[in-house]
């Protein structure tokens, strides 16, 4: 496989994530975004912990979609992450995740 071959599979990957990201958004409560990784879900609790004398987060979500073009399956029933970086949690407005109503 050439470098040209893996550039337009990654960029074709990039734009299916995407694409899939525009179409579950509306499930979603929370965008979360980690030092490595960007999740949507309906539930999410996160704890400062310094039980070795560094502090870190502990970040728990329920219901998540992970921002991962090389996962074979971006649902995860539950997701924990613990990192010492920033962590970022944002609460969706209504409107950015009302289902479409049925005819």
């Amino acid at each position: 496989m050439s470098s040209e071959d893996l550039e337009r599979y990654e960029s074709e990957m990039e734009l299916a994530l995407y694409r899939e990201y525009r179409d579950v958004v509306r499930i979603f409560k929370y965008v979360v975004e980690t030092d490595r990784r960007f999740y949507l879900c309906n539930a999410v609790d996160v704890k400062v912990r310094s039980e070795t004398g560094d502090a870190y987060f502990e970040v728990s979500m329920n219901d998540a979609w992970v921002w991962d073009i090389y996962r074979p399956a971006r649902f995860a029933k539950n997701v924990k992450v613990l990192t010492f970086k920033d962590v970022n949690v944002e609460e969706l407005q209504d409107s950015d995740f009302k289902l479409p109503e049925a005819d």
